[in-house]
């Protein structure tokens, strides 16, 4: 992996990435604003390091001599776009860890731009997404007419510094799901349901997460919903961000967060990391016939799976260059939907469905604007 430049490897889970790129004895050159961590983590893993600033006008000078970057720094609605349009330039492949389903409307947008210059933009190479759109295509190549997705994801895992502080960036902005083809804006926790993560049935909300763009990429279903595993009281406590939405919005707000963030948080620890669990769950469903199927996958802490996921995803846009797609894509339309069963501790299941199920999704009342 000479040719691949990690930027944001400092973090916590780019931490992660550049270990694992050096232990599969790849020399990736390490990348960021801080001087002074780059040069710390360049000398204790050996390998080249780069102050890079995306601000800079200088931007495309540091990318020109790489065949991909891997984008670990978040939020990455403000780092994205300005990896991107310098990647565009100097033709270089660009892959990141988002979850954060705009920037996943962001970079499908400039597929057309993607494709003129040959390159492939290939976001959510981590936890966010890899398991949830590889079930989501298994699921669809499976029960090939169906209309309507539905995923779920239960983990046990702690958060990161980089993901806590992404959260922050997003308070008060609402929820989404897609309708029809269209992105749809709704209130936070817009609906709740019962499904089964393996060991009976468990409460669960409705979040934005990528998928609502990727896996309609993926699979060509128009209508997706993706829910979290949540205790029932979640969903209360859920409406009372919406009515104060407005008060997370405010830049004081965010910054006194962040700084609780920082202070407190890095990421889950070794023990966590070797030991820590997630579910991925999925149902497609024929909503002419009512025929569905169901699936469920079983991963690794998802901090573990990042590391190993986005390694080999970087590993395979560099080694077939010729042969992953350009433009935009996702793990799964590049590599298939079995793409995640070469990760480590990775399990899929295809579940029964009883003629009789009638665990239908239960909608939040919503008031009218």
């Amino acid at each position: 992996m000479d040719s691949l430049l990690i930027y944001g490897s400092y973090g916590y889970t780019g931490r992660l990435i550049a270990r694992e790129a050096v232990a599969r004895g790849g020399s990736p050159v390490v990348a960021g604003r801080d001087a002074s961590a780059v040069t710390r983590q360049a000398d204790a893993l050996g390998v080249e390091g780069r102050v890079v600033d995306l601000e800079s006008s200088a931007l495309e000078s540091h990318l020109e001599r790489f065949d991909a970057v891997m984008n670990c720094a978040g939020p990455f609605v403000e780092t994205a776009e300005p990896l991107v349009a310098a990647c565009l330039e100097t033709k270089t492949d660009y892959l990141d860890i988002t979850g954060e389903f705009p920037v996943f409307e962001c970079l499908r947008q400039r597929d057309d731009e993607a494709r003129t210059a040959g390159i492939t933009l290939l976001p959510g190479v981590g936890f966010d997404v890899v398991p949830s759109d590889c079930l989501a295509a298994f699921l669809a190549d499976h029960h090939p007419d169906g209309d309507t997705l539905r995923l779920g994801i239960k983990s046990d895992s702690g958060l990161s510094r980089g993901t806590a502080r992404t959260l922050v960036e997003h308070l008060g902005s609402g929820g989404v799901v897609r309708r029809n083809g269209r992105l749809i804006q709704v209130p936070t926790g817009f609906r709740t349901r019962e499904i089964d993560f393996g060991d009976g049935p468990e409460h669960a909300v409705t979040i934005p997460w990528g998928d609502v763009v990727t896996a309609a990429h993926s699979t060509g279903i128009e209508s997706i919903e993706v829910y979290a595993a949540a205790p029932p009281w979640a969903a209360e406590r859920l409406s009372t961000v919406n009515s104060v939405g407005w008060l997370l919005e405010r830049g004081p707000v965010k910054r006194l967060l962040n700084r609780v963030i920082d202070a407190r948080l890095d990421g889950p620890n070794g023990a966590q990391l070797a030991t820590g669990s997630a579910v991925v769950w999925g149902e497609i469903v024929d909503d002419d016939t009512g025929q569905q199927a169901r699936a469920r996958l079983r991963t690794p802490n998802p901090y573990a799976l990042t590391a190993e996921s986005a390694v080999a995803a970087a590993g395979r846009v560099l080694e077939g260059r010729n042969s992953v797609p350009d433009g935009f894509q996702t793990p799964a339309s590049a590599f298939g939907s079995e793409f995640v069963l070469e990760l480590s501790g990775t399990k899929r299941e295809l579940i029964e469905t009883p003629d009789d199920d009638t665990n239908e999704p239960t909608r939040v009342p919503v008031e009218p604007k």
